[in-house]
């Protein structure tokens, strides 16, 4: 495998609290050769959700996970399932792909999540789900005055209305700290994300799918019209391969995916379970999934165990240094948002890696000149929802059948390269510091 960062950003990174919520789970190495005729590389949200939908189809499909069940994003994420899954800003998509592109997006923003909770109640997963929707806050009072206009475009684009809060009624919502209003949104919830991804995989293997766990795809090559997916103790034959791996993707599997894609670590911290009086005192009793209108936002939710969970963006390397600063800016801007909690024990600490694109929106198609393989990827941190939206659509796609759910056109548009190839890392310290003062 060739990867661009250091050797730990692929690792565990740290201590994960939604690992100690489900019974250890782990699937079989593939240890013999076979064929299918669909394989599947990564076993997260997306590739899950597409082999549960191609074994519903009566597909043949093996899925192949580097290690263990829930060891990547999927496993280790904040747990909102909420519309997102594209960096770029409504006016860009609009330039790019007009009035009805835009609305067509926002659909599929909508539908991601119909997607999720029609999963969740389908095959009865627990995924302890919580919250009304999201919730916005902006930080600065300038972010508080766009609010009028967003909620405004909200019905045409998603069909809903959103309800703004301003600051003087945020402490009556449970919704204290410094923040210049709020605007929530009733759409989505929050999840415990390894529970969900515990249920896919349960739903998969009854529905047919073969999952094989500790089984990381080496080589992908194509000869005598199938494709081999090299692994540790076999070979993989396949008809058709999704390759559904976003932030622990291979330069190299296959070739084309070289530079088309950015790795990004996220952090998260979760506190010990916070008692009444420590949640008075912060002023924060509310347990709507949240974030802020920072570009380099934070998101934060109480979860149903009243521990709080609060992520940011995770450093720029995966040193053991960089990680004792990351650990310890979480650690400051967790104090500086909520003061009252500077004495709360942090009980466990953790990152990941997120994804983006160049042209910031997610890739679920077909990889050009490289006849039945597939990609889905690249959802900016919104993997929950588009994810398992992804899988969906790719279940369609590699079957040549009517799709169940529209796909709009810039999620297949193939993604583009970032400049400086296996050195494109570099572009986000500069990308860091201008949206560090886009945000002052």
């Amino acid at each position: 495998m060739k990867r661009i960062y250091e050797t730990a950003a692929y690792g565990p990174q740290g201590a994960c609290f939604w690992a100690d919520t489900v019974p250890v789970m782990d699937w079989a190495p593939l240890a013999a050769p076979r064929h299918a005729e669909v394989a599947v590389i990564g076993g997260g949200f997306t590739g899950l959700s597409a082999a549960l939908h191609l074994a519903q189809d009566g597909v043949e499909v093996a899925l192949l996970e580097a290690e263990h069940p829930g060891y990547g994003a999927s496993g280790r994420n904040g747990g909102f399932c909420c519309l997102g899954g594209a960096k770029a800003p409504h006016a860009l998509l609009r330039q790019r792909h007009g009035a009805e592109g835009l609305r067509d997006w926002c659909q599929t923003e909508r539908a991601a999540i119909e997607t999720a909770a029609g999963l969740i109640a389908e095959h009865g997963i627990d995924a302890d789900t919580h919250s009304d929707g999201e919730t916005l806050l902006a930080h600065t009072p300038r972010a508080w005055r766009g609010f009028a206009e967003s909620a405004e475009a909200m019905p045409a684009l998603y069909g809903v209305t959103p309800r703004l809060i301003p600051q003087e009624e945020l402490a009556a919502e449970g919704l204290a700290g410094p923040f210049q209003g709020a605007m929530t949104t009733p759409l989505g919830f929050a999840l415990n994300p390894r529970k969900y991804h515990a249920g896919l995989a349960r739903a998969a293997q009854a529905a047919g799918a073969t999952l094989h766990g500790h089984s990381p795809v080496t080589a992908l090559r194509r000869a005598e019209g199938k494709w081999h997916l090299t692994t540790p103790e076999a070979v993989l034959t396949a008809d058709r391969v999704i390759l559904a791996t976003n932030g622990y993707s291979s330069e190299d599997l296959p070739d084309w995916l070289r530079g088309r894609y950015m790795p990004v670590q996220s952090s998260v911290i979760v506190t010990e379970p916070l008692t009444e009086m420590q949640r008075a005192a912060a002023g924060w009793t509310s347990r709507q999934m949240a974030y802020d209108t920072r570009q380099l936002l934070h998101y934060f939710r109480l979860l149903p165990d009243n521990r709080f969970l609060f992520g940011m963006r995770g450093g720029l390397t995966a040193t053991p240094r960089a990680q004792r600063a990351i650990s310890a800016r979480i650690r400051r801007e967790f104090v500086a948002m909520f003061p009252a909690w500077k004495g709360v024990t942090i009980g466990h600490e953790w990152a990941g890696l997120v994804c983006l694109m160049a042209r910031l929106t997610p890739f679920v198609g077909a990889m050009p000149e490289h006849p039945g393989l597939f990609a889905g990827m690249g959802f900016h941190g919104n993997g929950v929802a588009m994810g398992s939206h992804a899988g969906l659509l790719l279940a369609d796609l590699v079957q040549g059948k009517p799709a169940r759910a529209r796909s709009p056109a810039l999620l297949q548009t193939p993604p583009s390269r970032f400049p400086l190839g296996r050195f494109r890392r570099a572009l986000l310290a500069p990308a860091y510091v201008g949206a560090a003062l886009f945000d002052l």
